[in-house]
């Protein structure tokens, strides 16, 4: 992995684990798409997937990385969490544009049960938000 992969890398686990929303919103293009595991459509913009990933950083519980594959501005991260009393391991697929900001942030999530424990408390937290661009449909 080149160096400068490994810094932007090293900025997003500062970000996850120090709860850096600040530098979470900065690290995002203006232009972000923000694939949820829970919504059909994607979020679209900044703000939208700020609010979105600020809040999950403040849902997921016991929060750790296990696997990371860095294949250029790519990165499959496979973490673990909890949702409540339920356990969850997912993928985060994330693409970087050329100055290590993020383009492109697709979530993958299992089981069923605490992709719905997810998905029902990120809505109970987001609903007086209402991000724009996702849509359960």
């Amino acid at each position: 992995m080149s160096e400068s992969r490994n810094i932007h890398l090293e900025r997003w686990h500062r970000i996850v684990f120090g709860r850096d929303t600040g530098d979470l919103q900065a690290m995002l293009a203006e232009d972000v798409v923000f694939r949820s595991p829970y919504v059909w459509r994607p979020y679209h913009g900044r703000q939208a997937t700020w609010l979105i990933l600020s809040t999950v950083l403040d849902v997921f519980q016991d929060f750790a990385y296990h696997r990371e594959l860095i294949d250029g501005d790519n990165w499959a991260l496979e973490f673990s969490a909890r949702v409540g009393d339920l356990s969850l391991k997912g993928i985060d697929l994330i693409r970087l544009d050329a100055d290590g900001r993020i383009v492109e942030f697709e979530v993958f999530v299992r089981p069923f049960n605490g992709l719905q424990a997810l998905g029902a408390t990120m809505a109970a937290r987001l609903t007086p938000a209402s991000p724009t661009g996702g849509d359960a449909r």
